[in-house]
């Protein structure tokens, strides 16, 4: 399967490698690429064994899975990601500036109408377009870790976001699979607002003695049906994450809901970070 489009993705951590396979796995040819050089062969090791996994469960077989390999591209440079390509995806560090400085590098080699987004979770799209030449063909395409397995991706309009832009995501989004949901730039947009409030309450209920970690989560999975409950959440998503995004939504909307729990801040502050580094509301390091 290939439909001739190319995507660049930028930034090869753990989102930014979920998205460019399942743009590889829809038929896009698919360029990655970061700026830490041991980053990509990294990258394409967890998309193989992902891809590996997909093939013992069915889901692929073993030529879908060499094929999407064939169109996963290690770009060495920003630049030669992006030259020519017609969908533009960044991934990196949720750091305002270095959105916004990577996204201008790219738009001055990607296709003059090429479609621009960005990965973010919860800052601004609008304050991110800034620097872009054409902020009409900007969005967010907010997807969920991880990437392979998760049906929803948030578009985040914009104000200056075109009706073309806006359907042109749709088409993407429902054709790599996924399920989309439109939503307008608000801090924390609909996901992340909701789903933080619920982790920052299970924390503080967890200070409080309330109940073990395991059985918050498990109250929140048997009882309200969710997959996966906040805390052991929290520790995929990373508690560094977390605490970004709680800061960030606790400066531009206040209210004690979004305030940091002291064990948040304490776990960061140790280097515990869950599931990345191996302790966290969890022991990630017992098989």
């Amino acid at each position: 399967m290939t439909n001739d489009r190319t995507v660049a993705v930028i930034g090869a951590g753990t989102m930014g490698a979920g998205i460019a396979q399942v743009f590889a796995v829809a038929g896009w040819s698919t360029r990655l690429t970061d700026a830490r050089a041991d980053a990509l062969p990294r990258a394409r090791e967890r998309i193989s064994a992902n891809l590996d996994g997909a093939v013992a469960r069915g889901k692929l077989d073993d030529e879908g899975r060499g094929a999407a390999l064939g169109r996963l591209m290690l770009a060495p440079s920003l630049a030669a990601a992006c030259d020519g390509t017609e969908v533009v995806i960044e991934a990196v560090v949720e750091d305002l500036a270095a959105k916004q400085e990577v996204l201008a590098r790219a738009a001055r080699a990607a296709k003059a109408d090429a479609l621009f987004a960005t990965n973010t979770s919860s800052l601004s799209i609008a304050s991110i377009a800034e620097r872009l030449p054409r902020p009409e063909r900007f969005l967010g395409l907010h997807f969920f870790n991880p990437v392979h397995i998760m049906k929803l991706v948030e578009i985040v309009v914009h104000g200056s976001t075109s009706a073309e832009t806006r359907e042109e995501a749709l088409t993407v989004v429902r054709g790599l699979g996924k399920e989309p949901i439109v939503v307008e730039d608000s801090p924390g947009f609909a996901s992340s607002r909701l789903g933080l409030v619920l982790g920052l309450e299970a924390m503080r209920m967890l200070e409080q003695g309330v109940a073990s970690a395991a059985d918050i989560d498990t109250a929140m999975e048997l009882g309200y049906n969710h997959p996966m409950g906040p805390l052991r959440l929290t520790d995929v998503v990373g508690l560094d994450v977390r605490l970004s995004i709680a800061e960030y939504l606790h400066r531009t909307l206040g209210g004690t809901q979004f305030e940091p729990p002291a064990i948040l801040r304490q776990l960061v502050a140790e280097g515990k970070l869950g599931k990345k580094t191996g302790q966290g509301f969890y022991d990630w390091t017992s098989p």
